[in-house]
């Protein structure tokens, strides 16, 4: 396991990345038609959806 020193600020910065990211992902999963590309996506998902609890 690897742990991250973060200022606020770049919690904050992290935070807003991922958040924009996820909303890109989002329609990259209801664009893509690809069931095993999709799936890999929606997994990408899950794990970018812990780390922002985790940055909470």
């Amino acid at each position: 396991m690897m742990q991250l020193d973060l200022t606020n600020d770049e919690i904050s910065v992290l935070r807003k990345m991922i958040e924009i990211y996820l909303s890109d992902l989002r329609m990259e999963v209801a664009d893509t038609e690809d069931q095993k590309f999709r799936e890999g996506l929606k997994q990408e998902e899950i794990t970018l959806k812990k780390i922002l609890q985790m940055l909470t």
